[in-house]
């Protein structure tokens, strides 16, 4: 099937990141299978092909956006994406970065066997995903304090995520969170809890997706000290 891909190169001009064609092919699978095994499995509420490009493609990507997020320096880096679904921001970024190392945990098995079956089918390498609950994984010492970089789209309030997901963070890493809309007073609300954590808020991003009215944030906090034990 032929589709328009006028919306997704628009949005990746908008936001200086170019694709090889090879590239937007693994975007369309990985819409198709999707949509596909969302037939028989819950994945995602969005299977509309453009509303897919804009909300879960474009909205994942636009992590570059954060002035830390240096495209020429991504070779090596680790990444975990806490809470994944049905692969955002995690699955995008590995194939927009092919150079990054990518970890996607979520609590769902029939989720984790779908996302192996999209590496497998995008032909995908040095990205893994686990199964399990975030708070147990935190402690185990293979994955606690070994990434450079922790995303989530998951949705829960701002100093729970962070609980979740600084445990994970190298110190001088960073954990992104992606929101919707304002989050002025949930960040100023979670800024003692991330500071408990060993975390500090560097930065609050707002933006439009590309051609709409859809307000974004991602809240972008540094990893100042270890995390406490308790």
């Amino acid at each position: 099937m032929e589709y328009d891909l006028t919306l997704f190169e628009k949005g990746l001009e908008e936001l200086g990141i170019a694709l090889s064609q090879d590239q937007k092919k693994q975007f369309i699978t990985y819409y198709e299978y999707l949509v596909e095994k969302n037939k028989v499995m819950n994945l995602t509420a969005i299977t509309e092909y453009e509303e897919v490009i804009l909300k879960h493609f474009l909205d994942s990507l636009s992590i570059v956006k954060v002035s830390n997020f240096d495209q020429n320096k991504l070779a090596g880096k680790s990444v975990i994406d806490i809470g994944t679904g049905a692969g955002f921001p995690g699955i995008p970024l590995k194939i927009a970065f092919p150079e990054l190392k990518i970890t996607l945990l979520d609590s769902l098995n029939k989720r984790v066997k779908f996302l192996e079956e999209t590496f497998a089918l995008l032909g995908l390498e040095n990205i893994s995903a686990i199964h399990g609950r975030a708070e147990e994984y935190a402690k185990n010492k293979a994955y606690r304090e070994k990434y450079d970089l922790c995303v989530s789209r998951a949705v829960s309030g701002l100093a729970t995520l962070s609980e979740y997901c600084l445990p994970y963070v190298k110190v001088g890493g960073l954990f992104v969170s992606y929101k919707s809309g304002s989050v002025k007073e949930e960040a100023e609300a979670a800024e003692k809890a991330v500071k408990i954590l060993g975390g500090k808020i560097q930065d609050v991003v707002y933006f439009n997706l590309p051609d709409s009215e859809i307000q974004r944030s991602l809240v972008v906090i540094e990893k100042i000290k270890t995390t406490p034990g308790r």
